[in-house]
């Protein structure tokens, strides 16, 4: 045991330049993940922003039942299901078909350019991105009235933002727009690790593009795309704020208010530290639940998971 010690020792030792190439990202998990969550704790008390998280009386499980019983409770999970539903359905296969369409781009210098191109909205802040799409889909001037109704299709422009029942298809189109190039980086990653061979093999067989994709690039990836599904399935009750509250607005409120956002008003705007934190903790215990279950699917199905 001692000598088994040693050498794993001596081993670190050895490699001591490669291993400290992981030291910051440890600190910054440690600093910004693993202290933080000491604050936990406030979901279990009253907690009086002046007297601090020691100071703060006990009120165990009160504000879990308060939560569970608040009216708006029904539409908040609602919407944050359904838009993470329609991005799971619509977002989540686009940057695989991307990858797909792209790997087959023989030209380099054309593929090049469409990957830039596809990959800047992911480095344009959610609040111009937005700003963007509102201005497109304004009734007064945007461009898609103007489309819509010069083609005959809308006799009069529509204010599309503030129909509640377009925010949800608006924000997953926005959002699949905004991630399609960057979220297809790590599929077009995987596609490389195909061997050549493969391809080789089946044109001499008389495979068309469409077959080497469906009989050898998507079982090759398959691996990947079954991984980035757990995460997609255990982020579920996850939708992000910024894209949100830039496009919500008093008109689209029933179907725009989504369990983050609710956590952010309360939070912050009503001052309610402990409620909000209660909330984001049952989030995250349900998160960790669909992480596990989904893995465990994925593992008896594909024979593909992450632990």
């Amino acid at each position: 045991m001692k000598r088994k010690s040693s050498y794993k020792w001596h081993k670190l030792k050895s490699q001591f330049e490669i291993q400290s190439m992981v030291l910051p990202s440890i600190l910054f998990l440690i600093i910004f993940s693993y202290i933080p969550m000491y604050g936990v704790v406030i979901a279990f008390k009253d907690y009086d922003l002046f007297q601090g998280i020691m100071g703060s009386s006990w009120a165990g499980f009160t504000h879990f039942k308060e939560f569970l019983n608040d009216p708006l409770l029904g539409n908040v999970i609602r919407n944050t299901l359904v838009i993470n539903g329609l991005g799971l359905l619509i977002g989540f296969p686009a940057p695989i078909i991307f990858a797909l369409l792209l790997n087959e781009v023989t030209n380099k210098k054309f593929k090049s350019i469409v990957q830039s191109i596809s990959y800047l909205p992911h480095f344009v802040s959610w609040v111009i991105f937005g700003g963007l799409i509102l201005t497109m889909l304004s009734p007064s001037n945007g461009i898609i009235n103007y489309l819509l109704t010069s083609l005959g299709i809308l006799d009069d422009a529509v204010n599309f933002i503030g129909q509640e029942n377009y925010f949800w298809f608006i924000l997953v189109g926005a959002e699949m727009l905004k991630g399609l190039g960057w979220g297809a980086i790590i599929y077009i990653a995987a596609i490389s690790g195909v061997d050549p061979g493969l391809y080789e093999a089946a044109t001499i067989d008389g495979a068309g593009r469409f077959q080497k994709i469906r009989y050898i690039t998507i079982p090759t990836i398959m691996g990947t795309v079954v991984i980035m599904f757990i995460f997609a399935v255990s982020a579920m009750l996850n939708t992000g704020i910024e894209q949100i509250l830039v496009m919500q607005n008093p008109l689209n409120l029933s179907t725009s208010e989504t369990l983050d956002t609710y956590v952010y008003k309360t939070g912050l705007q009503q001052m309610r530290y402990s409620y909000s934190t209660a909330v984001g903790l049952a989030k995250s215990v349900i998160a960790v639940i669909l992480l596990i279950l989904a893995n465990y699917l994925s593992k008896k199905m594909t024979d593909n998971s992450l632990f």
